[in-house]
Protein backbone atom coordinates (compact mmCIF):
# COMPACT_ATOMS: atom_id res chain seq x y z
CA UNK A 1 0.00 0.00 0.00
CA UNK A 2 0.90 3.57 -0.82
CA UNK A 3 -0.20 6.42 0.23
CA UNK A 4 0.16 10.33 -0.68
CA UNK A 5 1.52 12.97 1.67
CA UNK A 6 -0.39 15.07 3.64
CA UNK A 7 0.86 18.46 4.57
CA UNK A 8 2.50 17.88 7.68
CA UNK A 9 0.90 17.30 11.42
CA UNK A 10 1.94 20.49 12.95
CA UNK A 11 -0.19 22.68 11.37
CA UNK A 12 -3.04 22.33 13.14
CA UNK A 13 -5.40 25.66 13.04
CA UNK A 14 -5.05 27.99 16.09
CA UNK A 15 -7.97 29.02 17.63
CA UNK A 16 -7.34 32.31 18.15
CA UNK A 17 -6.57 32.97 14.60
CA UNK A 18 -8.39 35.63 12.57
CA UNK A 19 -10.29 34.15 9.59
CA UNK A 20 -9.44 35.87 6.27
CA UNK A 21 -12.10 37.46 4.27
CA UNK A 22 -14.36 34.75 2.79
CA UNK A 23 -16.67 34.80 -0.13
CA UNK A 24 -19.09 32.20 1.20
CA UNK A 25 -22.38 31.11 -0.84
CA UNK A 26 -25.29 29.74 1.01
CA UNK A 27 -28.36 28.01 -0.27
CA UNK A 28 -31.10 27.65 1.71
CA UNK A 29 -33.63 24.50 1.07
CA UNK A 30 -37.47 24.35 0.38
CA UNK A 31 -37.44 20.53 0.13
CA UNK A 32 -40.78 20.53 -1.46
CA UNK A 33 -42.25 21.89 1.60
CA UNK A 34 -40.91 19.83 4.36
CA UNK A 35 -38.21 22.56 5.80
CA UNK A 36 -40.40 25.43 4.14
CA UNK A 37 -43.86 24.66 5.58
CA UNK A 38 -42.93 25.19 8.72
CA UNK A 39 -39.68 27.60 8.22
CA UNK A 40 -39.98 30.48 6.45
CA UNK A 41 -36.83 29.82 4.00
CA UNK A 42 -37.33 33.40 2.58
CA UNK A 43 -37.06 35.50 5.99
CA UNK A 44 -33.68 33.30 6.44
CA UNK A 45 -32.31 33.77 3.06
CA UNK A 46 -32.76 37.50 3.13
CA UNK A 47 -31.21 37.71 7.26
CA UNK A 48 -27.99 35.79 6.16
CA UNK A 49 -27.48 37.91 2.94
CA UNK A 50 -25.65 40.73 5.16
CA UNK A 51 -23.96 38.56 6.64
CA UNK A 52 -20.12 38.89 7.01
CA UNK A 53 -18.32 37.29 4.04
CA UNK A 54 -21.48 35.46 2.86
CA UNK A 55 -21.17 36.92 -1.27
CA UNK A 56 -24.69 34.71 -2.53
CA UNK A 57 -27.79 33.93 -0.75
CA UNK A 58 -30.64 32.03 -2.26
CA UNK A 59 -33.51 29.98 -1.89
CA UNK A 60 -34.48 26.58 -4.07
CA UNK A 61 -37.36 24.29 -4.20
CA UNK A 62 -34.99 21.28 -4.31
CA UNK A 63 -31.52 21.93 -4.22
CA UNK A 64 -30.12 18.69 -4.83
CA UNK A 65 -32.12 18.87 -8.28
CA UNK A 66 -30.03 19.07 -11.36
CA UNK A 67 -30.97 22.58 -12.21
CA UNK A 68 -29.90 23.79 -8.70
CA UNK A 69 -26.85 21.78 -8.64
CA UNK A 70 -25.99 23.32 -12.28
CA UNK A 71 -27.19 27.14 -10.41
CA UNK A 72 -24.82 26.58 -7.53
CA UNK A 73 -21.71 25.58 -9.66
CA UNK A 74 -22.02 28.57 -11.85
CA UNK A 75 -22.32 31.02 -9.07
CA UNK A 76 -18.99 29.37 -7.44
CA UNK A 77 -17.36 30.49 -10.85
CA UNK A 78 -18.79 33.99 -11.23
CA UNK A 79 -18.64 35.00 -8.32
CA UNK A 80 -15.39 33.24 -7.51
CA UNK A 81 -16.96 31.21 -4.28
CA UNK A 82 -14.64 29.48 -1.93
CA UNK A 83 -17.15 28.89 0.47
CA UNK A 84 -20.66 26.70 0.50
CA UNK A 85 -22.93 26.44 2.50
CA UNK A 86 -26.23 24.30 1.40
CA UNK A 87 -29.04 24.16 4.40
CA UNK A 88 -30.98 21.38 3.28
CA UNK A 89 -31.64 17.73 5.00
CA UNK A 90 -29.56 15.31 6.71
CA UNK A 91 -25.59 14.98 5.55
CA UNK A 92 -26.64 11.08 5.33
CA UNK A 93 -28.23 11.71 2.03
CA UNK A 94 -26.60 14.77 0.04
CA UNK A 95 -23.09 14.97 1.07
CA UNK A 96 -21.68 13.60 -1.80
CA UNK A 97 -24.15 14.95 -3.87
CA UNK A 98 -22.71 18.51 -2.87
CA UNK A 99 -19.16 17.90 -2.85
CA UNK A 100 -19.39 16.64 -6.05
CA UNK A 101 -20.86 20.11 -7.11
CA UNK A 102 -18.38 22.09 -5.50
CA UNK A 103 -15.73 19.75 -7.20
CA UNK A 104 -16.99 20.01 -10.89
CA UNK A 105 -16.90 23.84 -10.46
CA UNK A 106 -13.22 23.97 -8.78
CA UNK A 107 -14.05 24.69 -5.43
CA UNK A 108 -12.26 22.41 -2.98
CA UNK A 109 -15.09 20.00 -1.62
CA UNK A 110 -14.04 20.29 1.68
CA UNK A 111 -15.11 23.71 2.39
CA UNK A 112 -18.90 23.24 1.90
CA UNK A 113 -20.46 22.73 4.94
CA UNK A 114 -24.02 20.99 4.92
CA UNK A 115 -26.59 22.24 7.95
CA UNK A 116 -29.60 20.23 8.30
CA UNK A 117 -32.37 21.94 8.94
CA UNK A 118 -35.01 19.14 7.85
CA UNK A 119 -34.45 16.41 10.20
CA UNK A 120 -33.00 19.19 13.16
CA UNK A 121 -35.68 21.66 12.86
CA UNK A 122 -38.63 21.82 10.75
CA UNK A 123 -39.45 18.17 11.12
CA UNK A 124 -38.73 18.71 15.17
CA UNK A 125 -40.73 21.97 15.64
CA UNK A 126 -44.09 21.57 13.38
CA UNK A 127 -46.19 23.05 16.36
CA UNK A 128 -43.73 26.33 16.27
CA UNK A 129 -43.45 28.03 12.76
CA UNK A 130 -41.30 31.33 14.63
CA UNK A 131 -39.59 29.31 16.69
CA UNK A 132 -38.56 27.32 13.96
CA UNK A 133 -37.23 29.78 11.83
CA UNK A 134 -35.55 31.49 14.27
CA UNK A 135 -33.59 27.92 14.92
CA UNK A 136 -32.95 27.53 11.46
CA UNK A 137 -31.08 31.18 10.87
CA UNK A 138 -28.91 30.02 13.79
CA UNK A 139 -28.24 26.62 12.32
CA UNK A 140 -27.18 28.43 9.41
CA UNK A 141 -25.08 31.21 10.63
CA UNK A 142 -23.02 27.96 12.56
CA UNK A 143 -23.09 26.29 9.13
CA UNK A 144 -21.52 30.16 7.74
CA UNK A 145 -18.73 30.25 10.86
CA UNK A 146 -17.43 26.92 10.07
CA UNK A 147 -16.91 27.44 6.54
CA UNK A 148 -15.25 31.02 7.51
CA UNK A 149 -12.91 28.32 8.76
CA UNK A 150 -12.55 25.96 6.80
CA UNK A 151 -9.04 25.08 4.75
CA UNK A 152 -8.78 22.82 1.66
CA UNK A 153 -8.22 19.32 1.97
CA UNK A 154 -7.20 16.53 -0.20
CA UNK A 155 -7.98 12.85 0.34
CA UNK A 156 -5.72 10.29 0.75
CA UNK A 157 -4.93 7.92 -2.16
CA UNK A 158 -4.54 4.23 -1.76
CA UNK A 159 -3.87 1.29 -3.82
CA UNK A 160 -6.52 -1.36 -3.49
CA UNK A 161 -5.94 -5.07 -3.56
CA UNK A 162 -8.04 -6.26 -6.53
CA UNK A 163 -9.78 -8.95 -4.73
CA UNK A 164 -13.38 -9.12 -2.87
CA UNK A 165 -14.21 -11.49 0.14
CA UNK A 166 -17.58 -12.35 -0.42
CA UNK A 167 -19.28 -13.79 3.42
CA UNK A 168 -22.36 -15.57 2.59
CA UNK A 169 -22.86 -18.45 0.15
CA UNK A 170 -26.40 -18.10 -0.92
CA UNK A 171 -27.61 -16.67 -4.20
CA UNK A 172 -26.89 -13.21 -3.79
CA UNK A 173 -23.35 -14.57 -2.73
CA UNK A 174 -22.82 -16.76 -5.49
CA UNK A 175 -24.26 -14.41 -8.22
CA UNK A 176 -21.95 -11.58 -6.64
CA UNK A 177 -19.21 -13.82 -7.13
CA UNK A 178 -19.70 -14.62 -10.51
CA UNK A 179 -19.51 -10.94 -11.18
CA UNK A 180 -16.64 -10.26 -9.49
CA UNK A 181 -14.88 -12.59 -11.59
CA UNK A 182 -16.28 -12.20 -15.13
CA UNK A 183 -14.95 -8.73 -14.20
CA UNK A 184 -11.50 -9.83 -13.48
CA UNK A 185 -11.55 -9.33 -10.03
CA UNK A 186 -10.61 -12.57 -7.83
CA UNK A 187 -12.85 -13.35 -5.15
CA UNK A 188 -13.12 -15.58 -2.35
CA UNK A 189 -16.13 -17.16 -1.17
CA UNK A 190 -17.18 -17.67 2.18
CA UNK A 191 -19.60 -20.09 3.47
CA UNK A 192 -20.37 -21.68 7.08
CA UNK A 193 -21.76 -24.31 6.25
CA UNK A 194 -20.66 -27.41 4.62
CA UNK A 195 -22.59 -26.68 1.19
CA UNK A 196 -23.81 -23.00 -0.63
CA UNK A 197 -26.97 -21.88 -1.69
CA UNK A 198 -28.34 -21.04 1.32
CA UNK A 199 -32.15 -21.48 1.90
CA UNK A 200 -32.78 -21.18 -1.83
CA UNK A 201 -31.50 -24.76 -2.43
CA UNK A 202 -34.14 -26.08 -0.41
CA UNK A 203 -37.19 -24.68 -2.44
CA UNK A 204 -38.90 -26.23 -4.61
CA UNK A 205 -40.96 -24.56 -7.68
CA UNK A 206 -40.05 -20.66 -7.18
CA UNK A 207 -42.03 -17.17 -8.41
CA UNK A 208 -42.56 -15.82 -10.93
CA UNK A 209 -40.38 -17.47 -13.29
CA UNK A 210 -41.26 -21.80 -12.21
CA UNK A 211 -37.49 -22.18 -11.78
CA UNK A 212 -36.54 -24.95 -9.32
CA UNK A 213 -34.38 -23.14 -6.18
CA UNK A 214 -32.02 -26.19 -6.38
CA UNK A 215 -31.27 -26.60 -10.00
CA UNK A 216 -30.88 -22.60 -9.72
CA UNK A 217 -27.89 -23.03 -6.99
CA UNK A 218 -27.02 -26.07 -8.92
CA UNK A 219 -26.17 -23.84 -12.09
CA UNK A 220 -24.47 -21.26 -10.20
CA UNK A 221 -21.85 -23.56 -8.72
CA UNK A 222 -21.36 -25.10 -11.95
CA UNK A 223 -20.55 -21.25 -13.05
CA UNK A 224 -18.73 -20.39 -9.88
CA UNK A 225 -16.53 -24.14 -10.12
CA UNK A 226 -15.72 -22.65 -13.79
CA UNK A 227 -14.24 -19.65 -12.75
CA UNK A 228 -10.03 -20.01 -11.68
CA UNK A 229 -10.46 -16.51 -10.24
CA UNK A 230 -13.17 -17.61 -7.35
CA UNK A 231 -11.77 -19.50 -4.46
CA UNK A 232 -14.88 -20.87 -2.29
CA UNK A 233 -14.54 -22.12 1.53
CA UNK A 234 -17.33 -23.91 3.05
CA UNK A 235 -17.39 -24.14 6.75
CA UNK A 236 -15.56 -21.54 6.81
CA UNK A 237 -15.92 -17.86 9.19
CA UNK A 238 -14.50 -14.46 9.39
CA UNK A 239 -12.80 -14.03 12.85
CA UNK A 240 -10.41 -10.77 12.42
CA UNK A 241 -10.14 -7.98 9.80
CA UNK A 242 -7.69 -5.33 10.14
CA UNK A 243 -6.07 -2.86 8.11
CA UNK A 244 -7.17 0.28 5.82
CA UNK A 245 -9.58 0.66 2.88
CA UNK A 246 -8.68 -0.46 -0.13
CA UNK A 247 -6.53 -3.15 1.78
CA UNK A 248 -7.86 -5.04 4.51
CA UNK A 249 -6.04 -8.22 6.05
CA UNK A 250 -8.72 -10.63 6.78
CA UNK A 251 -8.49 -14.31 8.75
CA UNK A 252 -10.82 -16.85 7.86
CA UNK A 253 -11.54 -19.76 10.69
CA UNK A 254 -11.95 -22.97 8.35
CA UNK A 255 -11.81 -26.75 9.52
CA UNK A 256 -8.00 -27.21 8.77
CA UNK A 257 -6.44 -23.92 9.92
CA UNK A 258 -6.71 -20.41 9.97
CA UNK A 259 -6.03 -18.50 6.22
CA UNK A 260 -5.18 -15.01 6.14
CA UNK A 261 -5.64 -12.61 3.15
CA UNK A 262 -5.69 -9.05 1.84
CA UNK A 263 -8.72 -8.28 0.33
CA UNK A 264 -10.06 -4.38 -1.43
CA UNK A 265 -13.73 -4.72 -0.70
CA UNK A 266 -16.23 -7.01 1.44
CA UNK A 267 -19.66 -7.84 0.54
CA UNK A 268 -21.82 -9.28 3.31
CA UNK A 269 -24.59 -11.66 2.09
CA UNK A 270 -24.97 -13.90 5.09
CA UNK A 271 -28.91 -14.14 4.96
CA UNK A 272 -31.27 -14.16 7.41
CA UNK A 273 -33.59 -17.18 9.74
CA UNK A 274 -36.98 -18.03 9.24
CA UNK A 275 -39.44 -16.96 12.10
CA UNK A 276 -40.28 -20.00 14.18
CA UNK A 277 -44.04 -19.88 16.41
CA UNK A 278 -43.71 -20.72 20.01
CA UNK A 279 -45.77 -23.76 20.69
CA UNK A 280 -49.67 -23.26 20.81
CA UNK A 281 -48.78 -20.15 18.55
CA UNK A 282 -51.98 -19.99 16.14
CA UNK A 283 -51.54 -23.87 17.10
CA UNK A 284 -48.44 -24.92 16.09
CA UNK A 285 -47.62 -28.09 17.61
CA UNK A 286 -50.96 -29.33 16.86
CA UNK A 287 -50.38 -32.13 13.84
CA UNK A 288 -51.38 -30.15 10.84
CA UNK A 289 -50.00 -26.90 11.66
CA UNK A 290 -46.99 -25.72 9.71
CA UNK A 291 -44.98 -23.63 8.95
CA UNK A 292 -44.94 -21.73 5.23
CA UNK A 293 -41.06 -23.27 4.87
CA UNK A 294 -42.41 -26.82 6.23
CA UNK A 295 -45.52 -26.30 3.70
CA UNK A 296 -43.11 -25.60 1.10
CA UNK A 297 -41.21 -28.87 1.41
CA UNK A 298 -44.38 -30.94 1.29
CA UNK A 299 -44.84 -29.51 -1.99
CA UNK A 300 -41.98 -30.39 -3.19
CA UNK A 301 -42.36 -34.42 -2.34
CA UNK A 302 -44.12 -35.62 -5.73
CA UNK A 303 -46.20 -34.81 -8.03
CA UNK A 304 -49.49 -36.65 -7.46
CA UNK A 305 -52.45 -35.90 -4.98
CA UNK A 306 -51.32 -33.61 -1.91
CA UNK A 307 -51.22 -35.87 1.37
CA UNK A 308 -50.33 -35.56 5.26
CA UNK A 309 -49.27 -38.37 6.96
CA UNK A 310 -50.81 -40.12 4.44
CA UNK A 311 -54.17 -38.54 4.74
CA UNK A 312 -55.67 -36.78 1.96
CA UNK A 313 -55.54 -32.92 2.11
CA UNK A 314 -58.87 -31.36 0.92
CA UNK A 315 -58.65 -27.84 2.73
CA UNK A 316 -56.05 -25.35 3.15
CA UNK A 317 -56.17 -22.36 5.78
CA UNK A 318 -53.28 -19.99 5.80
CA UNK A 319 -53.12 -17.32 8.56
CA UNK A 320 -50.34 -14.55 7.15
CA UNK A 321 -48.13 -12.09 8.96
CA UNK A 322 -46.82 -15.07 11.36
CA UNK A 323 -43.95 -13.39 13.17
CA UNK A 324 -43.99 -10.27 10.98
CA UNK A 325 -46.19 -6.73 11.96
CA UNK A 326 -46.27 -7.54 15.44
CA UNK A 327 -44.67 -6.12 18.95
CA UNK A 328 -41.88 -7.75 18.56
CA UNK A 329 -41.21 -7.71 14.83
CA UNK A 330 -42.99 -4.62 14.02
CA UNK A 331 -41.73 -4.84 10.14
CA UNK A 332 -43.41 -6.44 7.06
CA UNK A 333 -41.26 -9.26 5.46
CA UNK A 334 -42.60 -8.87 2.03
CA UNK A 335 -41.80 -11.36 0.38
CA UNK A 336 -44.78 -13.58 2.68
CA UNK A 337 -47.82 -12.36 1.03
CA UNK A 338 -46.49 -14.21 -2.58
CA UNK A 339 -45.00 -16.91 -1.22
CA UNK A 340 -48.73 -18.17 0.39
CA UNK A 341 -50.48 -17.29 -2.66
CA UNK A 342 -47.76 -19.33 -4.88
CA UNK A 343 -47.87 -21.92 -3.01
CA UNK A 344 -51.63 -22.42 -2.70
CA UNK A 345 -50.99 -22.62 -7.06
CA UNK A 346 -49.24 -25.20 -6.64
CA UNK A 347 -51.16 -27.13 -4.04
CA UNK A 348 -53.99 -26.32 -6.28
CA UNK A 349 -52.23 -27.96 -8.93
CA UNK A 350 -51.76 -31.44 -6.98
CA UNK A 351 -55.34 -31.60 -6.90
CA UNK A 352 -58.14 -28.81 -8.28
CA UNK A 353 -60.98 -29.67 -5.62
CA UNK A 354 -58.94 -28.61 -2.51
CA UNK A 355 -60.55 -25.94 -0.72
CA UNK A 356 -58.08 -23.05 0.18
CA UNK A 357 -58.59 -19.93 2.83
CA UNK A 358 -56.31 -17.03 2.99
CA UNK A 359 -56.80 -15.44 6.36
CA UNK A 360 -54.69 -11.91 6.42
CA UNK A 361 -54.34 -8.38 7.81
CA UNK A 362 -52.71 -6.81 4.82
CA UNK A 363 -52.26 -8.41 1.31
CA UNK A 364 -49.15 -7.32 -0.53
CA UNK A 365 -48.76 -9.14 -3.89
CA UNK A 366 -46.97 -6.18 -4.95
CA UNK A 367 -45.62 -5.99 -8.62
CA UNK A 368 -46.08 -8.82 -11.17
CA UNK A 369 -47.25 -10.72 -8.37
CA UNK A 370 -50.27 -8.94 -8.68
CA UNK A 371 -50.90 -12.04 -11.31
CA UNK A 372 -50.42 -14.41 -8.87
CA UNK A 373 -53.17 -13.69 -6.95
CA UNK A 374 -55.85 -12.47 -9.67
CA UNK A 375 -54.80 -16.60 -10.78
CA UNK A 376 -55.06 -17.82 -7.30
CA UNK A 377 -58.48 -16.38 -7.14
CA UNK A 378 -59.85 -17.94 -10.22
CA UNK A 379 -58.69 -21.27 -9.36
CA UNK A 380 -61.01 -21.16 -5.92
CA UNK A 381 -58.70 -19.70 -3.53
CA UNK A 382 -60.75 -17.50 -0.62
CA UNK A 383 -59.82 -14.79 1.03
CA UNK A 384 -60.69 -13.20 4.06
CA UNK A 385 -59.39 -10.26 6.46
CA UNK A 386 -59.14 -10.25 9.96
CA UNK A 387 -58.59 -6.91 12.16
CA UNK A 388 -55.30 -6.74 13.69
CA UNK A 389 -56.67 -7.01 17.26
CA UNK A 390 -58.79 -10.00 16.09
CA UNK A 391 -56.93 -12.94 15.04
CA UNK A 392 -57.48 -16.07 14.13
CA UNK A 393 -57.89 -19.13 16.93
CA UNK A 394 -57.78 -22.77 16.13
CA UNK A 395 -58.45 -25.71 17.63
CA UNK A 396 -58.71 -29.77 17.34
CA UNK A 397 -61.47 -31.31 15.26
CA UNK A 398 -61.50 -34.26 15.51
CA UNK A 399 -58.53 -36.00 13.56
CA UNK A 400 -58.35 -32.05 11.68
CA UNK A 401 -58.38 -28.67 13.01
CA UNK A 402 -60.84 -25.82 13.22
CA UNK A 403 -59.70 -22.17 12.24
CA UNK A 404 -62.45 -19.58 13.41
CA UNK A 405 -62.00 -15.94 12.35
CA UNK A 406 -63.89 -12.66 12.05
CA UNK A 407 -64.06 -11.30 8.37
CA UNK A 408 -64.20 -8.33 7.84
CA UNK A 409 -65.23 -8.22 3.98
CA UNK A 410 -68.32 -9.83 5.61
CA UNK A 411 -69.25 -7.38 8.03
CA UNK A 412 -67.50 -8.88 10.42
CA UNK A 413 -69.33 -12.16 10.57
CA UNK A 414 -67.51 -15.36 12.18
CA UNK A 415 -66.41 -17.99 9.93
CA UNK A 416 -65.44 -21.42 10.99
CA UNK A 417 -63.12 -23.64 8.47
CA UNK A 418 -62.61 -26.97 8.99
CA UNK A 419 -59.12 -27.55 7.64
CA UNK A 420 -56.92 -30.95 6.97
CA UNK A 421 -53.95 -28.44 6.92
CA UNK A 422 -53.31 -25.08 8.75
CA UNK A 423 -50.37 -23.23 7.27
CA UNK A 424 -48.26 -19.82 8.92
CA UNK A 425 -47.00 -17.98 6.93
CA UNK A 426 -43.49 -17.10 8.41
CA UNK A 427 -41.63 -13.78 7.74
CA UNK A 428 -38.09 -13.45 7.76
CA UNK A 429 -35.63 -12.64 11.14
CA UNK A 430 -32.27 -11.12 11.42
CA UNK A 431 -29.38 -13.99 11.11
CA UNK A 432 -27.61 -13.65 14.36
CA UNK A 433 -24.01 -13.20 14.00
CA UNK A 434 -22.58 -11.21 17.23
CA UNK A 435 -19.30 -12.41 15.83
CA UNK A 436 -19.31 -10.70 12.19
CA UNK A 437 -21.32 -7.74 13.53
CA UNK A 438 -17.79 -7.09 15.93
CA UNK A 439 -15.77 -7.66 13.51
CA UNK A 440 -16.46 -5.41 10.58
CA UNK A 441 -18.49 -2.87 13.12
CA UNK A 442 -21.54 -3.47 10.86
CA UNK A 443 -24.61 -0.83 11.43
CA UNK A 444 -27.91 -2.59 12.84
CA UNK A 445 -31.09 -1.19 12.14
CA UNK A 446 -33.89 -1.34 14.98
CA UNK A 447 -35.29 -4.26 13.05
CA UNK A 448 -32.25 -6.18 13.48
CA UNK A 449 -31.04 -6.16 10.29
CA UNK A 450 -27.72 -4.51 8.69
CA UNK A 451 -28.06 -0.92 7.74
CA UNK A 452 -27.37 0.51 4.50
CA UNK A 453 -26.40 4.47 4.10
CA UNK A 454 -29.42 5.24 2.25
CA UNK A 455 -32.59 3.17 0.91
CA UNK A 456 -32.28 4.98 -2.62
CA UNK A 457 -29.36 6.81 -3.20
CA UNK A 458 -26.18 4.30 -1.53
CA UNK A 459 -28.51 1.02 -0.89
CA UNK A 460 -25.58 -1.49 -0.55
CA UNK A 461 -23.06 0.73 0.98
CA UNK A 462 -22.78 0.85 4.93
CA UNK A 463 -20.59 3.16 6.96
CA UNK A 464 -18.14 1.24 7.11
CA UNK A 465 -15.65 2.03 4.08
CA UNK A 466 -15.10 -0.73 1.60
CA UNK A 467 -18.10 -2.94 3.57
CA UNK A 468 -21.11 -3.57 1.44
CA UNK A 469 -24.48 -5.36 2.46
CA UNK A 470 -26.80 -7.58 -0.34
CA UNK A 471 -29.24 -9.94 0.06
CA UNK A 472 -31.83 -11.07 2.99
CA UNK A 473 -29.18 -9.88 5.84
CA UNK A 474 -29.97 -6.35 4.86
CA UNK A 475 -33.86 -6.71 4.60
CA UNK A 476 -36.62 -9.30 3.75
CA UNK A 477 -36.17 -10.06 -0.13
CA UNK A 478 -37.59 -12.43 -2.82
CA UNK A 479 -34.89 -14.16 -4.54
CA UNK A 480 -34.83 -11.79 -7.45
CA UNK A 481 -34.45 -9.18 -4.92
CA UNK A 482 -31.30 -10.78 -3.15
CA UNK A 483 -29.74 -10.97 -6.71
CA UNK A 484 -30.16 -7.59 -7.88
CA UNK A 485 -28.82 -6.43 -4.69
CA UNK A 486 -25.86 -8.38 -4.88
CA UNK A 487 -25.30 -6.90 -8.71
CA UNK A 488 -25.05 -3.43 -7.31
CA UNK A 489 -22.75 -4.64 -4.69
CA UNK A 490 -20.59 -5.86 -7.26
CA UNK A 491 -20.57 -2.72 -9.12
CA UNK A 492 -20.18 -0.76 -6.58
CA UNK A 493 -17.03 -2.90 -5.05
CA UNK A 494 -15.68 -3.32 -8.80
CA UNK A 495 -16.33 0.72 -9.31
CA UNK A 496 -13.38 1.40 -6.71
CA UNK A 497 -11.02 -1.88 -7.49
CA UNK A 498 -11.00 -1.18 -11.19
CA UNK A 499 -9.49 2.46 -10.73
CA UNK A 500 -6.66 0.81 -8.85
CA UNK A 501 -6.88 3.45 -5.94
CA UNK A 502 -9.10 4.54 -3.23
CA UNK A 503 -9.44 7.95 -1.77
CA UNK A 504 -9.74 8.22 1.81
CA UNK A 505 -11.51 11.14 3.51
CA UNK A 506 -8.75 13.70 4.28
CA UNK A 507 -10.72 14.59 7.49
CA UNK A 508 -8.91 13.26 10.04
CA UNK A 509 -7.12 13.86 13.28
CA UNK A 510 -3.51 15.55 13.44
CA UNK A 511 -1.00 15.86 16.03
CA UNK A 512 0.70 19.28 16.98
CA UNK A 513 4.09 17.91 18.22
CA UNK A 514 5.15 20.78 20.17
CA UNK A 515 2.13 20.30 22.39
CA UNK A 516 2.38 16.87 22.73
CA UNK A 517 4.26 15.21 25.67
CA UNK A 518 3.68 11.70 24.94
CA UNK A 519 1.60 10.11 27.78
CA UNK A 520 0.20 7.63 25.29
CA UNK A 521 -4.24 8.53 25.85
CA UNK A 522 -4.93 8.55 22.81
CA UNK A 523 -3.15 5.25 21.96
CA UNK A 524 -5.63 3.80 24.58
CA UNK A 525 -8.58 5.72 23.03
CA UNK A 526 -7.83 5.09 19.48
CA UNK A 527 -10.55 2.24 18.49
CA UNK A 528 -8.65 1.78 15.07
CA UNK A 529 -4.75 1.19 16.38
CA UNK A 530 -4.23 4.44 14.17
CA UNK A 531 -1.93 5.93 16.82
CA UNK A 532 1.62 5.23 17.85
CA UNK A 533 4.43 6.94 19.95
CA UNK A 534 7.41 7.27 18.39
CA UNK A 535 11.12 9.14 18.80
CA UNK A 536 13.12 11.46 17.98
CA UNK A 537 14.12 9.36 14.80
CA UNK A 538 10.49 8.28 13.94
CA UNK A 539 11.11 4.62 15.65
CA UNK A 540 7.85 3.33 17.71
CA UNK A 541 9.45 3.52 20.87
CA UNK A 542 8.66 2.80 24.97
CA UNK A 543 10.17 5.46 26.71
CA UNK A 544 9.91 8.26 29.05
CA UNK A 545 6.90 10.77 27.74
CA UNK A 546 9.37 13.19 27.03
CA UNK A 547 11.31 11.85 25.12
CA UNK A 548 8.09 10.15 22.43
CA UNK A 549 5.53 12.36 20.04
CA UNK A 550 1.91 10.83 19.55
CA UNK A 551 1.85 9.96 15.48
CA UNK A 552 -1.62 9.31 13.59
CA UNK A 553 -1.47 6.87 10.56
CA UNK A 554 -3.35 9.10 7.63
CA UNK A 555 -4.68 5.72 6.33
CA UNK A 556 -5.64 3.75 9.39
CA UNK A 557 -7.77 6.77 11.02
CA UNK A 558 -11.24 7.12 10.50
CA UNK A 559 -11.96 10.54 11.73
CA UNK A 560 -14.48 9.55 15.04
CA UNK A 561 -12.61 12.58 16.78
CA UNK A 562 -12.35 10.38 19.90
CA UNK A 563 -8.76 10.82 20.62
CA UNK A 564 -8.96 14.89 20.80
CA UNK A 565 -11.26 15.21 23.82
CA UNK A 566 -9.48 12.90 26.05
CA UNK A 567 -5.88 14.85 24.90
CA UNK A 568 -4.89 16.58 28.51
CA UNK A 569 -2.94 19.51 26.63
CA UNK A 570 -5.18 19.67 23.52
CA UNK A 571 -3.01 18.64 21.26
CA UNK A 572 -5.03 16.74 18.81
CA UNK A 573 -7.21 18.51 16.46
CA UNK A 574 -9.40 17.12 13.92
CA UNK A 575 -9.60 18.25 10.64
CA UNK A 576 -12.80 19.68 9.05
CA UNK A 577 -14.00 20.28 12.78
CA UNK A 578 -11.35 21.68 14.31
CA UNK A 579 -11.91 22.97 17.99
CA UNK A 580 -12.15 26.74 16.57
CA UNK A 581 -14.58 25.96 13.98
CA UNK A 582 -16.92 24.14 16.75
CA UNK A 583 -15.66 26.85 18.63
CA UNK A 584 -17.39 29.44 16.01
CA UNK A 585 -20.29 27.34 15.36
CA UNK A 586 -21.11 27.56 19.08
CA UNK A 587 -20.94 31.12 18.78
CA UNK A 588 -22.72 31.52 15.49
CA UNK A 589 -26.02 29.79 17.08
CA UNK A 590 -25.54 32.26 19.80
CA UNK A 591 -26.46 34.92 17.37
CA UNK A 592 -30.14 36.16 17.96
CA UNK A 593 -30.64 33.71 20.61
CA UNK A 594 -33.23 34.59 23.67
CA UNK A 595 -31.53 35.75 26.56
Amino acid sequence: MTTAPLPPQEGAPDPGATPSKRRIGVYVCHCGGNISDYVDVEQVVAAVKADADVVVARDAMFTCSDATQQEIAQDIAEHQLDGMVVASCSPKLHTLTFRSVARRAGLNPYEYTQVNIREQCSWTHTDDHDGATRKALRLVRAGIAHTRLSEPLEPTAVETVPRVLVIGGGVAGMRAAVGLADLGLEVVLVEREPRLGGWVARLGTTYPHSADGGDLVLRLDREIRRREAITVLTGAELIAKSGTYGDYQVTIRTEAEPITFSVGQIIVTTGFDSYEPAAGEFGYGIPGVLTLPEFTSLLKEGDGPLTYEGRPVRTIAYIYCVGSRGEEHAYCSRFCCSAAVHSALLAADRGEEIRQYHLYRDLRTYGRNEAMLTESRRRGSLYLKFADDQPPSVSRDGDGLRVTVRDLLTAGEEVAIAADLLVLVTGMLARKNPELIGTLKLPIGRDGFFNEIHPKLRPVETVVDGVLIAGTCQAPKTVAESVASGLAAVTQAAAVLKRGVAELDPQVAVVNPSACTGCGVCVDACPFGAITLVGADGAAVETEPALRTAVIDVAGCKGCGGCAPVCTVDAIDLRGYTDAQVRAMIDGLLVGAAR
